[in-house]
């Protein structure tokens, strides 16, 4: 990879080293975490890139072309699908899902019961696809681990399991369990962009990898991004790792007998992909340039500009609207768009930024974000769960924002 002179593009080259010497002596040298790839760049160009730790058990080092699961930065290039067929005047955002989604006619709310109790529920509006996109639909996640609505996702496996449904059973799963809100009303972290990968698979009459594949990610160049690892890639695929409260890393998903080294039953829009931390950056940097990447256009700067903006009602940050246990983003001066979380405030986030950026992030600890004023990209890649463990997504924002000498806004 060719790294261009941080100096000629507003940065300090000795600051950005505090980014590598902060993460080896934190997390790697500790056995918090143990691997990690950055890369961050301005102007669509690298400024600094580094690649550390051991990608395996054995101690096989982390290669330069390593294949993380990305979970949730998947979620992002499911909305920009979805935001390609609304371009094409295909769907509109107030488009009800059942109209794509039929079996979601009648959805119900949740009113009580559950634990063994039936379900007491009550009408509700209808969901609309901005509520898919925005998180306000009224879906959760099981691993939220607070209601009795938590808890019927855990026992049907509605996570975004990779071999109990296809698309079919997946939202017949969904339509049998009340929705824990009128669509609308709140935000809670779920399953929502799941439930929009299948919009897509059905609007287009294709897979939603075929999708992926044919109109962002060959267009863009993204050779490794995809729902499996081919086998014969394996090596190249990372051990995973669960935060252990003893003895800080414990195997949860071998690189060498991975799952996601088989095809998916069901391709998951909100978690299911593998990518580079190269092929994460082209999607970066074709959404920093307004839509498109090496004449290749994906989606236009207006319809980027309707992604980026807060779309919680009232103008409302999350710390208002939020019903979350867990989600990749911090709530105080935090807004939500269309696939995004949007700092809208960055003295309210106690972080460094910039108003406008957009970012999100992976169980897996894994990360991105955008600040289209300054026009910076950071991908950071590792193979931990829970994102949660530590507070490295503030600590690198604070170093990357710390070492830049020429700010745009």
């Amino acid at each position: 990879m060719e790294i261009s002179d941080p100096g000629a593009l507003g940065f300090d080259r000795d600051r950005l080293q505090r980014i590598d010497q902060h993460l080896a002596t934190r997390y790697l040298e500790p056995g918090r975490i143990p691997h990690v790839q950055l890369l961050l760049a301005r102007e669509g160009q690298p400024i600094h890139f580094c690649s550390l730790g051991q990608a395996r058990e054995d101690g096989t080092p982390l290669s330069e072309d390593a294949i993380f699961r990305i979970a949730s930065m998947t979620k992002p290039i499911t909305s920009i699908s979805f935001m390609m067929l609304l371009e094409e005047g295909l769907t509109a955002l107030d488009d009800p899902v059942a109209r794509v989604i039929p079996e979601f006619e009648g959805l119900q709310t949740y009113g009580g019961g559950g634990a063994g109790v039936p379900f007491v529920t009550k009408a509700c509006v209808p969901m609309r696809m901005v509520n898919l996109l925005s998180h306000t639909s009224g879906l959760t996640y099981g691993f939220q681990q607070r209601t009795n609505i938590d808890a019927a996702y855990r026992d049907r496996k509605l996570d975004g399991d990779r071999g109990k449904f296809d698309n079919d059973g997946f939202i017949q799963a969904l339509a049998d369990i009340p929705l824990e809100f009128d669509p609308g009303t709140a935000w809670n972290y779920s399953v929502s962009t799941d439930v929009l990968g299948v919009v897509v698979a059905r609007i287009s009459g294709m897979s939603l990898g075929e999708f992926f594949r044919t109109r962002i990610l060959e267009p863009l160049g993204m050779a490794d991004t995809a729902f499996q690892c081919p086998r014969d890639k394996a090596h190249r695929l990372p051990d995973a790792y669960v935060r252990h409260p003893k003895h800080k890393l414990a195997l949860c998903d071998a690189g060498e007998t991975s799952s996601w080294l088989t095809a998916p039953r069901f391709e998951s829009g909100g978690g299911g992909l593998v990518s580079t931390t190269s092929d994460y950056h082209r999607f970066c940097t074709m959404l920093v340039n307004g839509g498109q990447l090496d004449g290749t256009r994906i989606v236009s700067p207006k319809t980027l500009q309707l992604m980026t903006a807060n779309h919680l009602p009232g103008g409302a940050d999350l710390t208002q609207l939020s019903r979350s246990l867990f989600s990749e983003s911090s709530n105080a001066g935090v807004g939500f768009g269309l696939g995004f979380a949007v700092n809208m405030d960055p003295a309210r986030t106690l972080i460094p930024g910039t108003a406008g950026e957009y970012y999100w992030g992976g169980m897996y600890s894994t990360a991105f974000f955008i600040d289209p004023v300054n026009r910076l990209t950071m991908v950071f890649m590792t193979q931990l769960m829970p994102s949660s463990s530590y507070p490295i997504r503030r600590e690198l924002k604070t170093l990357i924002y710390s070492a830049m000498t020429r700010s745009d806004g």
